[in-house]
């Protein structure tokens, strides 16, 4: 009796899930969604179809018709309009419920604790995705690339990863589709030797200063200085640069410190 009250309990939870994805006025359609597509007044065009793998749907009269990456409502509009410069239907009224949520999978990538490949059935967003692959690593940068295509075309964004959850509607928390992958890439890290307590590699916060990245290695040894540094720093050219830093100058990627030893 448990075994089947939990059972009835995920079902209906996958149920709501995926009815609340797919009621989404960003969802973009794709290979594998099952449709019915139903004109006004004209019952004998009511039509259920699969989304091909190629993005296309077959309806009477207009023949093949491309819907993969558009919303529903996008969908219906093109129906529409086909069903009118055919000549048809003078003013066709289209209605395409989706019946089906397409099995295909986001994979997610890079320094997430548990990277693979999530189907789309019950995440839709960035968050979600993130969220399922266990979150980033403290080796994950701020920052995760979404990769894919949208209407036939490649698609690329940026998306910045702490505003998907400090931001009450962030922007950034797009809608995936079909086949998008998720990197996080190693975040940036500087280096700090010498007369540190700490020597090592160590993760750039936002906004770092040399004063804090001294902090991360521990601050100076009692025979290193803090006003005695060097710093080794690569510039656009590709040369690296000696210079001697001020407290309150922010790290770059690949910085190099040096806490030298006090000469007092």
């Amino acid at each position: 009796m448990l075994q089947i009250l939990v059972r009835t309990l995920i079902l209906l939870s996958m149920l709501f899930s995926a009815k609340a994805f797919a009621e989404s006025p960003d969802y973009p359609l794709g290979p594998g969604d099952i449709l019915r597509i139903q004109v006004f007044q004209n019952p004998d065009l009511t039509t259920e179809t699969r989304v091909s793998e190629s993005g296309s749907i077959t309806f009477p009269l207009v023949g093949a018709v491309e819907v993969g990456g558009l919303s529903v409502a996008s969908a219906e509009n093109k129906l529409a309009s086909a069903l009118k410069k055919g000549g048809f239907i003078k003013q066709p009224q289209v209605t395409i419920v989706l019946l089906q949520i397409r099995g295909n999978q986001v994979s997610v990538l890079g320094q997430v604790n548990r990277p693979g490949r999530f189907p789309l059935e019950t995440l839709s967003r960035v968050s979600d995705m993130l969220a399922a692959a266990g979150g980033t690593t403290a080796l994950g940068d701020d920052f995760a690339i979404v990769t894919g295509t949208r209407n036939g075309q490649p698609f690329r964004k940026m998306i910045d990863i702490p505003a998907l959850y400090l931001e009450e509607r962030s922007e950034e928390d797009i809608v995936l589709a079909g086949g998008d992958t998720i990197y996080v890439h190693r975040a940036p890290v500087f280096y700090i030797y010498g007369e540190a307590q700490r020597p090592g590699a160590y993760r750039i916060e936002r906004g770092m200063t040399v004063m804090q990245a001294l902090a991360q290695g521990g601050g100076p040894t009692p025979r290193g200085s803090e006003w005695w540094l060097r710093l080794d720093r690569r510039n656009a050219d590709g040369v690296v640069e000696r210079l001697s830093p001020k407290m309150t100058d922010a790290v770059q990627p690949n910085d190099i410190i040096y806490v030298r030893e006090s000469i007092f």
